[in-house]
């Protein structure tokens, strides 16, 4: 059985993934560039199956303002150019062959308006995971108290330790947030 420490150790460990996963894809939405990792997390049918298009494809920058995406299969070109196109990023891929050409769209206001919409989604989720983590960790304390593991004072004591923890990594999210919207709305 698990302890209380345990329990608030593994849920700040979690907690921290979920930040640092927020960060990483934060990262990857760039103003205007052409990277590969900007569609890391559009996934295409593969067989009846969700795959991210690395997964079945090779991209790459062709030029500082353009992706190319040279899908596995010749089958799933069009797949590809579909999937990118209705991901929500913006973004109008044209296939040349077995090739999808994916122009970066130039950063007028209303795109970066639209990046902003996305990061804030991404920071949703991160938040929901965080909650999502602290109710784990709660549902455990309580387990050890019907066990009478601990004591009621203990159990209280440490929900109130785990919310702190929730609080002090979605303040963090907050701030990952406010500091990539103040990047994306710089010219």
């Amino acid at each position: 059985m698990s302890s209380i420490a345990e329990i608030k150790s593994n849920a700040e460990q979690k907690m921290k993934k979920s930040l640092d996963a927020l960060k990483a894809d934060l990262g990857k939405i760039r103003t205007g560039r052409a990277y590969p990792g900007l569609i890391d997390h559009v996934t295409v049918d593969y067989y009846g199956q969700e795959m991210p298009i690395p997964k079945v494809a090779n991209v790459s920058v062709i030029d500082s303002r353009t992706l190319g995406v040279t899908p596995w299969e010749k089958k799933l070109v069009s797949a590809v150019e579909k999937a990118i196109r209705d991901s929500g990023l913006g973004l109008n891929p044209v296939s040349q062959g077995d090739v999808v050409r994916v122009p970066m769209p130039a950063l007028t206001e209303e795109r970066r308006r639209d990046l902003i919409k996305v990061v804030r989604g991404e920071g949703e989720t991160a938040k929901v995971a965080i909650r999502n983590l602290r109710r784990d960790a709660n549902t455990g304390l309580k387990d050890l108290l019907k066990e009478k593991i601990v004591s009621e004072d203990q159990e209280r004591r440490a929900q109130d330790d785990v919310q702190k923890l929730t609080d002090k990594h979605i303040s963090e999210v907050d701030k990952a947030l406010a500091a990539k919207e103040v990047d994306l709305m710089a010219i």
